[in-house]
């Protein structure tokens, strides 16, 4: 379980990096976001900017009212490895149109979970539990 503050503060920034890629077109910088990703994806408690989250913003928040399950921000973080790979392929291959459409869905995704905590990947990933029959509440209430 994780506080779902956590992934929000971490799509803010992703939202700003992103964007840097839309403006710069650098391949290499969607690249380090995807290897940021990737770490999430694989290892969410080593993710950078849930580090960055414990460690300088969450002792200065109150305890969270609810926790999430980690396997749908696991999922999203690897939906979003995915638009990265896609996008950086395409800015260092020079077929730049890819490269912005793919990062354009990153963004729209950053930003909708950043701003309004509306994480589309965990919304996949619970409405494919829900039609195989396997639901997963989405949250709990914190001990």
């Amino acid at each position: 379980m994780t506080d779902p503050r956590g992934p929000r503060f971490g799509a803010v920034i992703t939202t700003f990096v992103v964007l840097a890629v839309l403006l710069t077109g650098s391949g290499w910088l969607m690249l380090a976001q995807a290897a940021v990703f990737a770490v999430t994806a694989a290892w969410p408690r080593l993710g950078p900017y849930g580090l960055v989250y414990r460690v300088l913003v969450a002792p200065r928040l109150a305890p969270p009212a609810e926790l999430e399950p980690l396997a749908p921000v696991r999922f999203a973080q690897a939906v979003g490895l995915g638009f990265a790979l896609v996008s950086a392929a395409g800015y260092l291959s020079g077929a730049t149109v890819v490269g912005a459409v793919a990062a354009g869905f990153a963004l729209v995704a950053a930003f909708l979970n950043g701003a309004f905590g509306l994480c589309l990947g965990c919304e996949l990933f619970l409405a494919y539990r829900r039609l195989t029959g396997r639901p997963l509440a989405a949250r709990v209430p914190t001990p």
